[in-house]
């Protein structure tokens, strides 16, 4: 849940947004921008919601199943139900019907604000169809996420403490002949454990995946499997967890056994480009020279052509949101933006390296939310 007082500071801003853009009426269909305006999250979104804030009101219309969980979060002024079941026939059935009704009781040159790379293309269709002027409110609104507030900093380094407790349960027990899955229960079941134990009615959730062995790691993406570590494996260990909708992400790659002398090369030069991006951190920087700051320290290095991947991405209600950090984005770094940092190499034949933490840009540098260890000694598994 997010604060009511919260909730309202983000709508007078969003409002504020709508004004200088001549907005009207704002139509959101994207979940977390619903969560971020509102406070209301459902369980599931297989049926249309939508979140429609005047400069007034705010209204929701959803599914009738919902309807009890969402009034329960006071999170709209006005609840618009729909329905899917006989005995309601003579109701409306359909999320379009309640739009519909929405819509007529607006003066058609009314300006409407939509996320335009959200809104169903049926829908946008109709609106232009229909005489309404539609402009984008879905950066407006990706600018207001990308500078987190206290409440969401609080989350989001509850979200890091977690991830390094399951990270460090994971690492533990760490040996070769142990699967993916299994390295990866270790965490789950410590984050669990502590989760019920000092977050009671808190939403808590986590995605982690494990791959080992010189051709797994070297894809930087890949679900664990059932594939048991060996003697000399590489070993990149993914985890993100999120509390009250709010994640952090920490990522470790990690050698068992006694690695090549290229090996822990390419592991020294990943933990290197890591720290220096980090060092980059403050505000004013642009996001492209994070980095390039990163990247350079690979192709010095002669590893350049085995970076597949930006340095960094947004974190926050999703797992990849503005700040990407890429070498073609001008974006200037602010106090409260959240994002990963981690610079990574993919090496044929030799196996993938990447660490990735989340930081907080503060005033004057940057705060890591993660903090488990990064040091190649940390690293290497001899078991």
């Amino acid at each position: 849940m997010i604060r009511r007082e919260t909730v309202e500071k983000r709508l007078g801003e969003l409002r504020r947004r709508m004004e200088e853009k001549g907005i009207e009426v704002a139509l959101f269909w994207d979940p977390d921008n619903e969560f971020y305006l509102s406070g209301f999250r459902a369980i599931s979104y297989s049926r249309p919601i939508v979140y429609i804030v005047y400069k007034d009101k705010t209204q929701y219309i959803l599914p009738e199943l919902e309807k009890d969980h969402a009034k329960q979060s006071r999170a709209a002024d006005e609840w618009l139900i729909y329905h899917e079941i006989a005995s309601h026939a003579g109701k409306e059935l359909d999320y379009w019907q309640l739009l519909q009704r929405v819509l007529k009781s607006l003066p058609k040159s009314s300006v409407l604000g939509v996320e335009i790379d959200i809104i169903p293309a049926s829908v946008y269709g109709r609106l232009v169809s229909e005489g309404f002027c539609v402009r984008d409110i879905g950066q407006e609104v990706m600018e207001m996420r990308a500078i987190k507030d206290e409440e969401e900093i609080r989350w989001l380094r509850h979200a890091g403490r977690l991830s390094d407790l399951a990270m460090e349960a994971s690492f533990a027990n760490v040996r070769p002949g142990m699967s993916e899955l299994e390295f990866d229960s270790y965490g789950d079941q410590r984050l669990l454990q502590v989760a019920s134990e000092y977050y009671p009615n808190m939403i808590i959730g986590y995605e982690d995946w494990t791959c080992s062995g010189v051709q797994r790691s070297a894809m930087p993406h890949l679900h664990s499997s059932t594939r048991k570590f060996e003697k000399n494996d590489v070993v990149v260990h993914s985890r993100q967890v999120w509390i009250n909708n709010y994640r952090a992400e920490n990522e470790r790659t990690f050698l068992i056994g006694t690695p090549t002398e290229t090996q822990k090369t390419c592991l020294a030069l990943a933990i290197k480009a890591q720290q220096t991006a980090m060092e980059m951190v403050k505000p004013g920087v642009r996001a492209k020279d994070v980095d390039l700051a990163a990247f350079r320290i690979f192709e010095e290095a002669g590893y350049g052509r085995y970076v597949q991947h930006r340095t960094g991405h947004g974190l926050g209600l999703t797992e990849h949101e503005e700040p990407y950090l890429r070498f073609d984005n001008n974006l200037v770094l602010k106090e409260g933006m959240c994002y990963t940092i981690e610079p990574g190499i993919y090496v044929p034949g030799v196996g993938g390296f990447r660490h990735s933490d989340t930081v907080i840009v503060t005033k004057d540098g940057y705060e890591s939310l993660t903090n488990y260890p990064r040091s190649l000694e940390k690293m290497i598994h001899q078991r």
